[in-house]
């Protein structure tokens, strides 16, 4: 429950801090002292989407704090669990700051969190009706879920979901295949002329870079020759006078001179030179032989590298290796148009199983709500009988949809009428404006019980109804209150009168704008509000009277 709120600069509001208590409380004030921003502070603080135009003017930042008590919450202690989060059963403190500059904070007991972590939070803490949910009652999701949620759907919802989703899955998944199939066959007779094309090159790996070199050897080839025959010739020329012979000449000269001067080592170096040079003189003459200037080989190269040159403009590549990823490509995607028929083939095997299987998921469903719906009949009729509609007749109507949705096969339609002789219709079209409170009253009152929900607000669920239904609503809001938190801002004496404790919302003249301000009422302050309530601004002694009345007949004196 929530048993303490502050709040700072937020619209009008520039610090406020009150404590509640458990039970049943109201808070009552005149029109336009900002009830319903309180209400806007709290929805911040449960993780509704910030404006920081809601900043009051002057400030720089807001800061909404709550406390809570979380007495036997086990689903709030998993969630602090799966969060890492401190867990502080007497005290849990949620945060929510706003700045200016249009930053938004939230923490949980001083713990940074996110902003859907303090909102799943805080739906587990509280639910707050506003006048405008009584519009709920016109969509039929909304109704769908309300039977769902009083009755025991959710395991078998949540199975029925769980199939929804592989299904569809499986379904995006053929759907996606399918069109990729079609545009590969579309384009197959493409692929197979393109990949022959460069198949039937016969291009190797490092094929390139080959022709390149021997078509450059082919194009020099005269000027190689010259060179190696002018080479040779210097060292071993036909008239005698190369450096081979020079070397001969030059050993045979120590020769003459050994037998009188030690010239040894002169003479083996020479003769080490010789046969060095006369291996390459060989050599030489072997790569003269084999240079031969080929034009025809020259130009069966020079149309190979053209038809590379060729086949890698077209198909917008700039090399052998980037133009034989293409082909291996091209073999994958057409091997793909092959292999997508058995995929598609196992897809829908797998999605004619799953649909059976929805179907029969569906039909389970189905007959749980019907059974479901008559216990949730019941369960209303019960509630708003006592609450001036002893005739009420309310009926939960389940009908086909054309197609399976994520909730299922079903349609819901709430059917009402407070007069047993009139016909059941749509209840947003028949029910008054004081009919249409008291259905979402118990409505509100049903869901919160089966959720365990810790504290319930209603902000002026009392519309248009007075005297004995208000009495009775107030009676009910007693009873709830016996098991949750129950706050109810109102402007019926009776309902205000039915609260353990009681909050008074009113304006003060700043100095420099108007203040919402909230305080707790007791004694002749709660007469004095509650003839007000009743008798406008000039209260009577028999207004007060009244009050005292109505504070002893509800036991809140």
């Amino acid at each position: 429950m929530l048993h303490h709120l502050y709040i700072q600069n937020y619209a009008l509001i520039e610090k406020l801090e009150i404590d509640f208590e458990a039970g049943f409380s109201v808070i009552t004030g005149e029109t336009g002292a900002g009830k319903s921003i309180m209400l806007g502070a709290i929805g911040l603080l449960l993780g509704q989407r910030a404006d920081s135009k809601a900043i009051k003017a002057g400030g720089n930042r807001c800061v909404i704090e709550g406390h809570f008590r979380l007495d036997d919450a086990p689903a709030v202690k998993k969630f602090f669990d799966e969060n890492d989060l401190d867990y502080d059963e007497q005290n849990c403190i949620l945060r929510r700051e706003l700045s200016t500059a249009g930053k938004s904070r939230a923490f949980v007991n001083d713990t940074p969190v996110s902003l859907a972590a303090l909102k799943e939070l805080g739906q587990s803490l509280v639910d707050i009706h506003s006048q405008h949910q009584n519009l709920l009652l016109q969509n039929s999701d909304y109704q769908l879920d309300v039977l769902d949620n009083i009755g025991s759907n959710a395991a078998d919802l949540a199975q029925y979901q769980e199939v929804y989703a592989r299904y569809h899955a499986v379904a995006r998944k053929l759907s996606a295949l399918k069109a990729e199939a079609e545009r590969m066959r579309a384009d197959e007779s493409y692929l197979r002329f393109q990949l022959q094309e460069i198949e039937e090159a016969a291009f190797r790996p490092g094929e390139e870079e080959e022709l390149k070199k021997e078509a450059g050897l082919l194009t020099h080839a005269e000027e190689i020759k010259s060179a190696l025959y002018a080479a040779r010739n210097l060292l071993e020329s036909e008239e005698g006078r190369g450096a081979l012979a020079l070397l001969k000449e030059s050993a045979r000269a120590l020769q003459e001179i050994s037998r009188i001067f030690s010239v040894k080592d002169e003479a083996e170096r020479i003769e080490t030179c010789y046969i060095d040079l006369k291996d390459v003189a060989e050599g030489l003459e072997a790569r003269l032989e084999e240079t031969e200037y080929d034009p025809e080989r020259l130009a069966q190269i020079t149309d190979r590298l053209n038809l590379l040159y060729t086949l890698e403009q077209k198909h917008r590549v700039g090399t052998l290796e980037e133009l034989l990823a293409l082909a291996g490509d091209y073999r994958d995607r057409l091997s793909r148009v092959a292999d997508s028929d058995d995929e598609i083939a196992a897809l829908e095997q797998e999605s004619a199983a799953l649909s059976e299987q929805l179907q029969h998921a569906a039909e389970a469903l189905t007959r749980l709500r019907s059974r479901e719906a008559q216990a949730v009949e019941q369960k209303i009729v019960e509630r708003l009988q006592p609450l001036g509609m002893p005739h009420v007749q309310f009926r939960v109507e389940i009908s086909p949809l054309p197609a399976l949705g994520a909730k299922g096969a079903d349609r819901v339609r709430f059917l009402f009428t407070a007069n047993k002789k009139n016909a059941l219709r749509d209840v947003a079209e028949v029910a008054s404006g004081g009919e249409i409170a008291r259905v979402m009253l118990v409505l509100k009152s049903i869901l919160a019980e089966k959720a365990k929900m810790p504290t319930l607000i209603f902000d002026e669920i009392d519309t248009g109804v007075s005297g004995e239904i208000a009495d009775r609503m107030t009676r009910m809001m007693q009873s709830m209150g016996q098991t949750m938190q129950i706050i109810c801002i109102t402007h019926l004496p009776q309902m205000a009168a039915g609260g353990i404790a009681h909050y008074y919302v009113y304006k003060v003249e700043g100095e420099e704008s108007t203040l919402s301000r909230i305080r707790r009422l007791s004694g002749e302050e709660r007469i004095f509000e509650l003839a007000r309530m009743s008798s406008g601004a000039s209260v009577t002694e028999t207004a007060l009277a009244h009050a005292r009345e109505l504070l002893h007949e509800y036991g809140t004196e």
